[in-house]
């Protein structure tokens, strides 16, 4: 029997002819490695540099986003399971192109290089190393976002044509690789001193929940002794999947993290956590903030290039001139990526449509995946991006994805459901005159959610004054304020996401030291929904429009949410709603949630 251990990660799987390893993405035929499904690609379109995300290297450039399917690793509540778990690797949404193709797909839309990213190239290692040998002979920049865990041997082929690369930390013990399905640190730390070595602009992050602070810190003295300038990107958990609520920190206590990491590192960046100033780059000589970025999605970034005075001035700081440590020169113009585009986002667009389904009853991941397909052909996550916007379109997305998966009784009643209180509500606020000004913010209390979103439309469903209306269209999901400009609008009412959020006490603390004053500052209104999912990305928005309609005009909706919400989880997910259960997934109704097959084989995550 011929076999061989598997060359490219450090699992060393011994593969025999026609089996698979670990991954499922390897295989010997005829005494060769091959991959099971090469040269497809789920992801092949343009992307902002940023949103990889890489913060020092050709701020602002143009990229080529390659994303295939599958993961060496199996990371409780990945962020990224509808791509490395539950996406049919034989799909019909995934594009074949050669590599020759893919070099030509990025010089015709002017891409600076190729970026391999969401999954780990490991989980397409032979055909990235094709593209990355093709792109250096044309002259384009290559580099990856990747948990490292690269054997010897691959990185060695993958060094001479890389550029640049984040490296995915998962702790920093080799029990929180075990965690990951790995089984030490070492060899990780190895190929980032092996990348330095080489001189390749390294990024690093790493995800930093409540019960890791001790590791991240751990990581951030291994930086500073290794190099003081690599850019630490500390990711604040966001529970998805099986992970549960309590292990994702406050926004303020991931700043507090992170000023404690800039005692030994020069460049510390916060992720997931909208408004924060932990975005931006500062001059490590005179501290001035020098290079400005906002919030774009789950684990992204948009540089703010006309607010970035170290850019304009030739990548130096201006005030003390002083090099910045920036790869490369800065875009003239930055490229602003479709709806659901360019990094994370795509996945919640899939999250929402199996959000959807699986209020509907469907059991089988094999019919959400066909969905998908459905999804990512033509001008699909156009059509959805629209529908999700507003409730009454929203129903019709409902029976589109019901009749696909074969449930479209299921979906009808579903639709019923939300068309039954959107009636009930607009029945009750006719004729109302005295609408609260409320004003929707995201993770904190200065970055504004964008006009053309959900929550704009639940407030004024439920009675209120969308102040956001006000607000230029931009960003995504929105933009951050300034402190002049909230106190203007001067809203009678605050409302927290539900997606990421913040507790009624930080956002107050907030104000008072910045100086926000507003009537619901004063006045202590600030809403934070019961639980997460209540008010975007799944069928549960209702119960976050009845949560809002319940407190702007109580004398008109007298109903109990909570009890709603037991009724709804019953009878659409047959649980019992409990908040402490649910996360920050769009599709799964809480953290003990899983696919009835998943139960079956015992595939739960620890």
């Amino acid at each position: 029997m011929i076999e061989m251990i598997c060359p490219i990660c450090e699992h060393q799987c011994r593969l025999e002819e026609g089996k698979a390893g670990r991954c499922e993405l390897y295989e010997l035929s005829d005494g060769h490695l091959v991959e099971r499904q090469p040269d497809r690609y789920l992801v092949a379109c343009p992307i902002s540099i940023e949103t990889m995300p890489m913060l020092h290297f050709q701020p602002g450039a143009k990229f080529l986003q390659l994303t295939t399917t599958g993961c060496n690793f199996d990371c409780p509540g990945c962020i990224s399971t509808v791509l490395v778990k539950e996406m049919n690797p034989d799909s019909a949404a995934l594009e074949v192109l050669t590599p020759q193709m893919v070099i030509d797909r990025a010089l015709d839309s002017d891409c600076e290089g190729i970026a391999f990213l969401m999954n780990d190239p490991l989980a397409a290692f032979p055909r990235f190393l094709a593209v990355a040998e093709l792109a250096f002979q044309n002259g384009l920049s290559v580099g990856c976002s990747t948990n490292g865990y690269f054997s010897t041997a691959a990185l060695e082929k993958l060094v001479p044509y890389l550029d640049f690369i984040n490296f995915g930390m998962k702790g920093f013990s080799d029990a929180s690789y075990q965690a990951c399905g790995g089984a030490r640190l070492a060899p990780v730390l190895r190929n980032i001193e092996r990348v330095h070595d080489a001189g390749i602009h390294i990024e690093v992050s790493c995800v930093y929940q409540r019960s890791n602070r001790d590791e991240v810190m751990a990581l951030g003295q291994w930086l500073s002794r290794l190099d003081r300038q690599i850019p630490l990107q500390v990711m604040r958990f966001l529970p998805f999947e099986g992970a549960t609520i309590d292990e994702e920190p406050s926004i303020s206590e991931a700043e507090a993290l992170c000023l404690e990491l800039q005692q030994g590192l020069h460049h510390v960046y916060l992720f997931n956590s909208p408004g924060s100033p932990y975005l931006n780059s500062h001059c490590c000589d005179c501290g001035r903030e020098v290079i400005r970025r906002d919030f774009y999605g789950p684990m992204g970034a948009k540089l703010l290039l006309d607010q970035s005075p170290a850019l304009v001035a030739g990548g130096r700081c201006p005030q003390c001139d002083v090099e910045l440590p920036v790869k490369g020169t800065a875009a003239a113009t930055i490229f602003e990526e479709g709806d659901f585009q360019g990094g994370y986002p795509l996945t919640r667009a899939l999250e929402m449509v199996e959000a959807m389904l699986i209020a509907m009853g469907v059991v089988r991941q094999q019919d959400v995946a066909q969905s998908w397909e459905d999804l990512l052909q033509g001008d699909g996550l156009q059509v959805l991006h629209q529908h999700i916007q507003d409730p009454r379109r929203y129903l019709n997305a409902l029976h589109y994805f019901g009749r696909r998966a074969g449930r479209p009784v299921a979906a009808a009643q579903l639709a019923d459901y939300l068309e039954h209180w959107l009636d009930n509500l607009d029945l009750a606020m006719t004729g109302v005159t005295d609408r609260p000004r409320v004003y929707y913010a995201m993770g904190k209390t200065l970055f504004a959610i964008g006009p053309g979103r959900l929550e704009n439309r639940l407030v004024e469903l439920a009675g209120g004054e969308s102040l956001n209306r006000q607000l230029p269209v931009g960003g995504r999901p929105g933009r951050r304020l300034t402190v002049d400009k909230l106190n203007e609008l001067n809203p009678q009412v605050i409302v927290m996401s539900a997606f990421m959020s913040s507790s009624k006490e930080n956002v107050l603390a907030e104000c008072a030291a910045l100086g926000i004053d507003v009537e619901a500052v004063r006045n202590q209104r600030i809403i934070v929904h019961p639980a997460a999912g209540w008010d975007f990305g799944s069928p549960r928005w209702i119960l976050g429009l009845l949560h809002l309609a319940t407190i702007f005009h109580p004398e008109r909706c007298r109903i109990d949410v909570l009890d709603e919400a037991q009724q709804f989880y019953r009878r659409f997910y047959g649980v019992d709603f409990i908040a402490d259960r649910v996360n920050r997934s769009f599709a799964k109704p809480s953290s003990d949630w899983y696919w009835p097959e998943q139960k079956k084989a015992g595939n739960l995550l620890a």
